[in-house]
């Protein structure tokens, strides 16, 4: 693999003094010459004024966050980071490379969870080249080949973990964002790591159930959601009840037997689990009548 080798140039300011200093003499020269009407220092001077107009070619402008791939009739010799004005062999082939942070985001894709479950799914990916050697070399088109093989690694992460976590599960796409961004973020840098790029940042920007089945998945998570909230009342209601019973038995205020506690039982159920507001109903009997 053709790695980065960082090249030091020359100062584009101290050549473009020392060619536009050198352009005027030889001009000045060939002038002297020709009013002398010597043949030799015409040829000579004006070989030399071609030689200082091809060095003009040499001069490029590195802008921040930016790097320039030098090529010479084909060969890799180098890339400068450094910024400004600056100066090279007039006959390589100078090649701009951002280095700049970059991210897109990734169309929906329709894929299929863990489950099977048809999903829709997309994300934001955060990258920056780090080699531009292997940017340009190594890869085709880099900038198209970074999208691509996002995709493929977010598709691949998809059918990888379910949509969301049911009992005794772990890691899902909906309830573990982090754990999930971590993982696309990893599995996207192994597939471009040939290509000079880091990954800084992926992150899922959109996750739902596909159309079809949407509204099934909606009614069954409105059913888990009313199931736990029935058993966390059940739960609180029964500590009160048991509450309730001790702290009449130790203040010693009445005492029940198995029957009326079995009904003060149910009757304080009703009270606290009851989505109405309980109707008090006046006993004019006996305690068991």
């Amino acid at each position: 693999m053709i790695r980065e080798n960082v090249r030091t140039v020359s100062s584009g300011y101290l050549m473009l003094v020392a060619l536009a200093v050198a352009q005027f003499g030889f001009g000045y020269a060939i002038f002297k010459s020709a009013v002398a009407l010597s043949v030799p220092g015409i040829i000579g001077f004006g070989l030399a004024s071609v030689v200082v107009a091809i060095c003009w070619a040499g001069l490029f402008m590195v802008h921040p966050n930016e790097a320039k791939v030098l090529q010479l009739f084909g060969k890799y010799v180098g890339t400068t980071h450094e910024p400004g004005l600056k100066w090279a062999n007039p006959f390589y082939a100078k090649t701009a490379v951002s280095t700049r942070v970059r991210n897109f985001e990734s169309g929906k894709l329709k894929v299929n969870d863990s489950r099977g479950s048809p999903i829709e799914i997309a994300a934001v990916v955060v990258w920056k080249v780090f080699d531009t050697a292997e940017a340009l070399f190594e890869v085709d088109d880099y900038d198209e080949f970074v999208q691509i093989q996002s995709e493929s690694a977010l598709r691949n992460l998809s059918t990888t973990y379910p949509y969301e976590p049911h009992e005794g599960e772990g890691t899902a796409l909906r309830s573990h964002p982090a754990e999930i961004a971590q993982a696309l973020r990893e599995e996207i840098q192994d597939r471009l790591e040939q290509a000079g790029v880091t990954v800084i940042e992926a992150r899922i920007s959109h996750l739902a159930y596909s159309p079809e089945i949407a509204n099934a998945m909606l009614r069954r998570q409105q059913a888990s959601a009313i199931i736990a909230a029935r058993t966390q009342l059940v739960r609180g209601a029964v500590g009160m009840v048991e509450m309730a019973l001790d702290e009449l038995k130790k203040g010693e205020v009445v005492e029940l037997d198995e029957e009326r506690k079995a009904a003060m039982v149910s009757n304080l159920l009703v009270v606290l689990c009851g989505e109405e507001s309980a109707q008090p109903v006046v006993n004019t009997g006996s305690l068991y009548t």
